[in-house]
């Protein structure tokens, strides 16, 4: 499979009500973002479906939607895929309930981690965080661009780059050996227009 560089992160908690994540998602795909990952912390199920599926009915079929954790709820919204953590349903778990035409990401933090990822099914692995990171109460520990060196040698999967990657710094993140660069903050402001020139950094 062929990542786009940009992996988009719409996270409903950064947004007052579902209009402003709407619209936010929009505003990426009207700058050509054409893989998002819905994420949802609310614990409500019932809201979290609602978003997914209003998502899935205005982003159409022509970009790829990942849902975040809920392997359940990506089956019910029509979603492409699901992305899980470590702490969240074991990868082949996942695999059973989505099937094998969905897409499966894995979060890995370390060496160990991404090695254990790389023997299952997922289609893609995400490393890090890169650089230190607002968007997680409890972050891992930082890996660096060093890091992201160290998991391209470990495995031939698309690798994804997550944590405090900013258009100042994605470029060389993808030198390092990304496939695709995960974001959620440097992209909430003006998204449309952070959109396109991350597109044009990673050219």
């Amino acid at each position: 499979m062929l990542l786009p560089r940009l992996y988009a992160i719409v996270d409903a908690g950064y947004f007052p009500d579902s209009d402003a994540v709407f619209d936010f998602a929009d505003e990426l795909v009207l700058a050509g973002v054409t893989l998002l990952q819905y994420r949802s912390k609310s614990g409500n199920a019932r809201a979290m479906l609602d978003q997914a599926r209003e998502l899935r009915r205005r982003i159409g079929a022509d970009s790829t939607l990942i849902m975040n954790d809920r392997a359940d709820l990506a089956r019910v919204a029509e979603f492409d895929g699901v992305h899980v953590g470590q702490d969240d349903l074991a990868p082949e778990s996942v695999r059973r309930i989505i099937g094998s035409d969905r897409w499966l990401g894995i979060s890995t933090h370390n060496p160990e981690q991404l090695r254990q990822a790389n023997q299952t099914s997922a289609d893609y692995l995400a490393v890090g965080p890169v650089f230190s990171t607002s968007s997680k109460d409890k972050p891992d520990p930082v890996i660096g661009l060093e890091g992201v060196r160290h998991a391209r040698r470990l495995t031939r999967k698309p690798l994804v780059a997550i944590g405090g990657i900013t258009r100042a710094n994605a470029a060389c993140v993808i030198a390092a050996g990304a496939d695709a660069v995960a974001v959620i903050s440097d992209l909430l402001v003006d998204p449309r227009k952070s959109a396109e020139e991350f597109f044009r950094i990673l050219r």
